[in-house]
């Protein structure tokens, strides 16, 4: 598989099911149900959809751990990768 393949791989089954995945491990990491993460994810999709032209199969977002900044333990963080397809004109 090439460098390119990547960026324009189809949706497979498999990878449906990899994605599913992912949000139950990433939910019981932030611990909230599939659901609440599913409705996160949604929100996100809604508003930035507002002002940009986005690409809903390239999007990623998920819950990890990271270091507070007071350095008194982890706390979860929400990473987004979102691709861009185009902004939208402003209304």
């Amino acid at each position: 598989m090439g460098f390119m393949d990547a960026f324009f791989r189809r949706k497979t089954s498999g990878n449906t099911a990899k994605d599913r995945l992912k949000l139950v491990l990433v939910s019981d990491r932030a611990n909230c149900s599939p659901e609440t993460m599913e409705m996160i994810k949604n929100d996100i999709i809604q508003v930035i959809s507002k002002y940009m032209e986005i690409d809903t199969q390239g999007l990623d977002i998920q819950i990890t751990q990271t270091e507070s900044e007071g350095g008194n333990g982890n706390v979860p963080a929400i990473y987004a990768n979102i691709p861009i397809k185009g902004l939208r004109a402003p209304r």
